[in-house]
């Protein structure tokens, strides 16, 4: 037989609930302690059973019951008696008669094992379903008191909070046109700006009940009139776009002047080579001028390596110059497409890969489909995958030192423009630390190795040279990926403890490259080049904490996030001054136009806030110092939004949309909010727009109206959509 469990041989005197809680009881029925808690009082009987009869009676009843029936009452046994089996008898428990005690003792036994045994497991059940009704009653209210607790907030993660703002439900998603939201478009869904978006869709064109009265209605008249002339010069500007033509001339790849050509390649390799590390300086200033010299012998990846390069370097040239942007946007466009044709074998190697790369970046300085990125970046990670880049060189077969170098230093500078990407796109960046084992590129000069080379001498890590810059953005590379893999996976679970954690890996990375920009800035490091390395690592954090500073004002606990966005877009939006940068980020689209846009959400939804907050506080106009400062940060982001439409950029909704944001953060009173001057604003805003478009318009050359100009598919006029040529002769490698 089992052996039973040992039961106590003194019998508890407290009721159960006094017991589990191990406080004092007063044997009351019911017992004072669960009258004040609103308990169930239940009491143990002697042979196990749960009930509420007093512990004075059962005894008494328990010993009637053993002097009428004294199978009733088995004899005590002694733990080393009968198997061992334990007793089940109390401390007042009659003796047998001595009659038959002996006489029946072995069935006796027998029998009032199997009894204690029943009555032990029901004892034992009903003890299990009490003391699980009494833990649902405590859960249930520390539920009740934790939602209502800010510290509640801090459970949910990213993705929940945006799509309870969005009033989507589970799993449910939303496009923007025909694409899934940036993180750029999930920061406008923040509350703040119902009213802004309610005046920013009237202006649009929307049908409205409200702005009634006839001054708003002329207004809002005159602002559909600007909208719709700004659309039509848009799309007009844009008619000219090789992607907008069926059939065209031969397109002209022929180098721009040697002397113009040289200061631009060497802006290239003073600016975008140290962060972007594509080309060997060398190896390419060697073959640089058989372009102009020999061009007849120069083969189509050379060729285009050098227009590239050149094209990249004019777009931080001083001063508009349409011409040469429309002759370097054919060539991005031209290269573009003898990469999408049927692949050859000069285009599968590294050349074809570096190729790729300067596309992709001068795709995003120029506007040429900047925002499409992610979906061309797919197509270079397969192929550099494809030759082996994501293996170390100690793996393949036997190369050269500079081939093993020009190899790592590619495979970086690849994953760097994956990761921006997948940030802006807000799609996953298809790739993850245990997908690749190549190792960061040596810290040496580019002239400090060529093909003769045999043994690397690296200079310490804290020392500058050519491949300093892309070491520094490497050591953050896993935090970033690891960012936007949480950010964008399908199923990742980004919580508010995950976010700090990043946050602060990434802030370490910024303040190191900062700090080793400072010691080296004798040693060759430019204004530029901090900029750009700060720039690229800092925008991480406004899409980190995005969800969650949208939430600061209803739960406190996430103004760190709040404080943390804000932070690092005034970061960016005041670099160190230099023409260059600030040149690119009033050209660039792509991560750049991003970065603005990120900077524009971040401010107007501050500004809301903090108007709101003084509102509230009735510090509105005695406190006026921060939103002074934000008022002028709105100023600075409108003046670059318009510098933006003057050197090529087609959108003129964020100008117009900071204008209303400015409309209503400067109202002292958000329920008596004047839509007519939230309507003034806006036209204001359109009519510079205007100005600015038509000027562009007068400047820019006419298409004639046999040039098979296409409209826009989309039907609409604010992307830039890259297509590609139908000239079959751009998909063959001889083109010259």
């Amino acid at each position: 037989m089992e052996e039973e469990p040992r039961r106590r041989r003194r019998p508890a005197l407290s009721c159960l609930a006094c017991r589990r809680r191990k406080i004092k009881c007063d044997r009351a029925t019911p017992c004072a302690r669960c009258v004040s808690t609103n308990t169930r009082c239940s009491y143990r009987l002697g042979l196990g059973g749960v009930g509420n009869i007093p512990l004075p009676l059962r005894r008494i009843e328990n010993q009637a019951s053993a002097a009428l029936s004294p199978r009733a009452s088995p004899l005590p046994l002694t733990p080393g008696t009968n198997g061992g089996i334990p007793t089940a008898g109390h401390e007042h428990s009659l003796p047998a008669p001595s009659g038959y005690a002996i006489r029946s003792q072995a069935p006796q036994a027998e029998c009032s094992t199997r009894t204690n045994h029943d009555e032990f497991q029901t004892s034992n059940r009903v003890q299990e379903a009490s003391e699980l009704q009494d833990l649902r009653q405590r859960v249930r209210k520390l539920e009740a008191l934790s939602a209502s607790s800010p510290a509640y907030g801090l459970a949910e993660t990213g993705r929940h909070v945006l799509t309870r703002q969005s009033g989507l439900r589970d799993s449910e998603i939303m496009l923007k046109k025909t694409r899934l939201l940036r993180w750029s478009d999930w920061m406008g869904t923040a509350p703040e700006f119902q009213l802004v978006y309610k005046c920013f869709e009237v202006a649009c064109g929307a049908e409205s009940t409200s702005f009634q009265s006839d001054e708003t209605k002329a207004v809002v008249t005159e602002i559909d009139d600007l909208y719709k002339k700004c659309k039509r010069i848009a799309k007009s500007l844009k008619a000219n776009r090789p992607s907008r033509c069926l059939t065209s001339p031969r397109p002209s790849l022929e180098p721009p002047p040697r002397a113009m050509a040289d200061d631009m390649a060497t802006v290239y390799f003073r600016c975008f080579e140290p962060v972007h590390r594509i080309l060997h300086e060398p190896t390419f200033w060697a073959e640089y001028p058989s372009l102009w010299e020999n061009p007849e012998s120069v083969s189509a990846s050379q060729r285009f390596k050098i227009l590239l390069v050149i094209g990249i370097g004019s777009s931080l040239q001083g001063g508009p110059d349409n011409q040469l942007r429309d002759i370097v946007q054919q060539w991005i466009y031209t290269a573009q497409a003898w990469l999408s044709g049927p692949l050859e074998k000069d285009r599968l190697n590294i050349s074809g890969l570096q190729i790729h790369c300067l596309v992709m970046l001068a795709r995003q300085i120029y506007s040429v489909g900047g925002d499409l990125v992610w979906m061309s970046m797919g197509s270079l990670i397969h192929r550099a995958m494809q030759i082996g880049l994501h293996r170390d060189p100690k793996h393949l077969p036997s190369m050269s030192s500079l081939q093993a170098e020009v190899h790592r230093r590619l495979w970086y500078t690849i994953l760097e423009l994956l990761v921006q990407s997948s940030l802006d796109s807000a799609m996953p960046p298809r790739i993850s630390l245990e997908d690749f084992d190549t190792e960061a590129p040596s810290n040496i000069n580019d002239d400090e190795i060529d093909e003769s080379t045999t043994v690397l001498q690296p200079h310490a890590k804290g020392g500058y040279t050519s491949a300093a810059m892309q070491l520094q953005l490497i050591d953050s590379l896993p935090s970033r990926l690891r960012t936007v893999q949480l950010l964008n996976g399908l199923h990742s679970e980004l919580a508010y403890q995950g976010v700090l954690t990043l946050h602060r890996e990434i802030t370490d990375a910024c303040r190191a490259c900062n700090k080793f920009a400072s010691d080296n800035r004798s040693a060759g490091v430019t204004a530029f080049q901090r900029n750009y390395c700060d720039y690229l690592v800092r925008r991480f954090l406004i899409p980190l904490h995005c969800p969650f500073a949208s939430e600061a004002r209803l739960n406190p606990l996430f103004n760190y996030s709040r404080k943390a966005t804000l932070e690092a877009t005034l970061a960016f939006l005041s670099p160190e001054p230099d023409d260059h940068f600030s040149r690119l980020m009033a050209t660039g689209s792509g991560m750049f136009r991003e970065g603005f846009r990120y900077a524009a959400s971040t401010i107007a939804h501050e500004i809301l806030v903090q108007a709101q907050s003084q509102r509230d506080d009735g510090t509105f106009r005695s406190n006026t110092r921060q939103l002074d400062f934000l008022r002028q940060a709105m100023h600075d982001l409108s003046a670059l939004s318009w510098e933006r439409i003057r050197q090529g950029e087609t959108n003129i909704k964020g100008p117009m949309f900071l204008s209303i944001v400015l409309a209503v953060a400067n109202s002292a009173d958000i329920d008596a909010v004047c839509e007519l001057t939230m309507a003034q604003n806006a036209r204001d805003s359109l009519v510079l727009c205007y100005d600015i478009l038509e000027a562009r318009a007068r400047a820019a050359p006419w298409p004639s109206p046999n040039d098979g100009s296409l409209a826009s598919s989309s039907g609409d006029g604010d992307q830039d959509v890259l297509g590609l040529e139908f000239n079959l002769d751009f998909f063959f490698p001889n083109l010259w």
